[in-house]
């Protein structure tokens, strides 16, 4: 085999493009991958080129690029071109390609020529654009207050990456027997919107059958396929076709192994890379239904809240009255003594006492809902904190003393802030309560006031049995006692400080624990100075 012919062979076995001009920018050489590329038959490619580049060739934005622009003409004037290209040959799927021309010189240093050399890279800039659609998917539901908001710019970025016409996502109901429309992307102009107006039916179709199985269903060409063969079907797809739309790829939107919904994207034409498309979509489908499960929960606490408060709401108003009576009435026997036996007189005054005690408690949980509804308002004006925590300690002294616990605080300056007096005494009372009850005898609780920026805090500190470090936000929810004061058998509601931490909130500020060591615990509530 002569030199010629060797590298007429060596040419043609590259599995990159070559195509290569003279000085005046006349197609010499155009290998098999470029013809290929191209649609051209090895007769007529040299010829052909500069026609058939018109309106095939497209720069990374999908811009025509004309034959004078083409990367090997550029070079034949001198320039070193490296880019990327889009080939959209009518007929076949697009490609993309990475291009190299360099001008061609002889041993004079004379350009004689140039040269460009091809290789696809579609299943690389398809990657990348997946990790791109991952990003943007990301942000259109980081973004929304819900899966509907969210599903435009979901179904966009999936539509837009991968160069399909359509993407539409559905949801499952309560009930599973329906699939309701979460969103709906069409290309400008495409015209599908009308197309692509049917529902899913469960069990057919093939967003109903992914629906039923729970499987990816891909179906490369909707005019020849057994997946298709009811009548109903028959036509749907009929309509698709007529409107250009040739393959589909429907996947589940799960939260474990539970369907919440069905992703389904539509294409003009056979797609290659099925498993790179599928892992995309699965992966989207996965970023959907982590967030569908989180807002589902989400709503379904808020019911369950909701729920909760109404009924016990509904109660403790019906309780209310009942008890009020019960309470004047035990006062009045109680008041008339002598027609009473000791034993007698002992039960009125449990009935009385036990009667205050509920009350009490049915007050506190109508206090609670109607602070969290925002039916109770705060009565703003100026309040001197450090006379309010002044009056509190007097109000606690006598229990505290009778338990043997000693109360002081550091502050009897003025400390002037904008507040509801009565409501914020409340919280005060509550926390000193508490301090004493898990106090020992002997021990101290101590007040502290301070300014802190534009604030002010306010601790209130005992050497009682601490709370667990693992239950300090727990003892804030209605009802909860922490583990050790639950064993040790100390009496208590778990009211006082979820009312706290409402009034504290209302004011616009925090309340929280930590222990204090050796043992005991340290409440901090943290104020504004100036309401806003």
């Amino acid at each position: 085999m002569d030199r010629d012919a060797f590298l007429d062979a060596l040419l043609e076995s590259l599995t990159v493009g070559v195509i290569a001009c003279d000085a005046d920018g006349e197609v010499v050489l155009v290998n098999r991958p470029v013809r290929e590329l191209m649609n051209l038959s090895e007769q007529t490619a040299l010829r052909e080129y500069p026609q058939r580049a018109d309106g095939v060739l497209f720069d990374a934005g999908g811009n025509p690029i004309t034959w004078a622009e083409a990367p090997v003409q550029r070079a034949v004037r001198g320039e070193v071109v490296d880019t990327d290209m889009i080939v959209r040959v009518p007929g076949r799927r697009e490609r993309v390609v990475a291009v190299t021309a360099r001008p061609i010189t002889g041993a004079g240093g004379a350009r004689v020529g140039a040269v460009a050399i091809a290789h696809e890279v579609t299943a690389i800039r398809r990657a990348e654009r997946f990790r791109d659609c991952h990003r943007a998917v990301e942000r259109a539901l980081q973004s929304a207050g819900s899966i509907v908001d969210a599903a435009p710019g979901v179904l966009a970025a999936l539509g837009e990456t991968l160069g399909w016409p359509a993407a539409e996502l559905w949801l499952t109901g309560e009930d599973d027997e329906e699939l309701a429309f979460g969103g709906r992307w069409c290309a400008p102009g495409s015209g599908l919107e009308a197309v692509l107006g049917f529902a899913p039916i469960r069990g057919s179709g093939i967003t109903g059958r992914v629906w039923v199985t729970g499987k990816p269903l891909w179906v490369p060409d909707i005019a020849h396929t057994v997946n298709l063969s009811s009548p109903l079907e028959r036509s749907r797809a009929a309509a698709c076709l007529r409107h250009g739309i040739r393959s589909v790829l429907s996947v589940p939107v799960r939260d474990g192994a539970t369907v919440l919904g069905v992703l389904t994207c539509y294409a003009s034409m056979p797609e290659p890379h099925e498993d790179l498309l599928a892992v995309l979509l699965d992966g989207v489908a996965a970023q959907i239904g982590v967030y569908v499960a989180l807002r589902r929960a989400e709503a379904l606490a808020c019911q369950l809240t909701r729920a909760k408060d109404d009924f016990i709401a509904l109660v403790s108003h019906e309780m209310r009255t009942p008890l009020t009576t019960i309470v004047a009435s035990a006062s009045m026997l109680g008041e008339a003594t002598a027609g009473l036996d000791e034993e007698s007189r002992a039960m009125v005054d449990a009935v009385q006492r036990n009667a205050t005690a509920l009350r009490g408690v049915v007050d506190t949980l109508l206090d609670l809902a109607g602070l969290d509804a925002g039916h109770v308002a705060l009565t703003i004006g100026p309040v001197d904190l450090a006379s309010v925590v002044a009056t509190a300690i007097a109000a606690a002294a006598p229990a505290a003393s009778a338990g043997g616990v000693r109360l002081d605080t550091d502050r009897t300056a003025p400390l002037p802030i904008d507040g509801d007096a009565r409501r914020l005494r409340q919280v005060v009372d509550d926390l000193l309560a508490n301090a004493v009850k898990y106090s020992p005898r002997g021990g101290d609780v101590h007040v502290g006031l301070r300014e802190q920026g534009t604030g002010v805090e306010l601790t209130v500190t005992d050497n009682g049995i601490g709370t667990p470090a693992e239950e300090r936000e727990l003892v804030f929810d209605r009802f909860y006692r922490a583990s050790n004061v639950r064993h040790q058998g100390i009496a208590g509601k778990g009211l006082g400080l979820s009312l706290a931490r409402a009034i504290v909130g209302l004011h616009g500020g925090t309340i929280s624990l930590t222990g204090h060591l050796p043992h005991g615990t340290t409440v901090h509530v943290r104020l504004p100075t100036r309401r806003p």
